[in-house]
């Protein structure tokens, strides 16, 4: 299985303990201004709403025959509510300056990673893959 270097690096990351800025190519000003855990339905900042516009929305086929879905939440910018093996996590963008969308549930350790042609569930907490090679109908080339 042919693996690129980005994504083994960031594994290694996340088997060393937890993601490092570094790893997901450092976060940018914005970032840095939001506030460090949104509570449910805090106002984003203006990165994390630019974020949010990126965010592919719908059924997403993973490896393996799994899925997952993403769904605005309604009455709430930016906020995204993301299932997942009966379970569904609240997501906020987190503006980064590759262009890959991350969104994340800090209090549950998920984190949803785009980049352009797949994303991927990571749960930051055990530092490990949930679910990979995640192609919307749009990242299929």
């Amino acid at each position: 299985m042919k693996v690129s270097l980005s994504l083994r690096i960031l594994v290694a990351c996340l088997a060393l303990g937890g993601l490092s800025t570094a790893a997901l190519a450092a976060t940018d000003s914005a970032h840095k201004s939001a506030p460090k855990h949104a509570a449910p339905g805090a106002a984003l900042s203006a990165g994390q709403l630019s974020a949010a516009d990126r965010v592919l929305t719908g059924k997403v086929s993973c490896e393996f025959d799994q899925s997952i879905d993403v769904e605005k939440v309604h009455g709430k910018r930016g906020y995204f509510n993301l299932a997942f093996k009966g379970k569904t996590y609240t997501m906020v963008p987190e503006a980064t300056t590759t262009g890959a969308v991350r969104l994340e549930d800090k209090k549950a350790g998920m984190m949803w990673l785009q980049i352009a042609n797949k994303s991927m569930l990571m749960n930051t907490k055990a530092g490990q893959r949930m679910v990979d090679n995640c192609q919307h109908p749009s990242q299929k080339s």
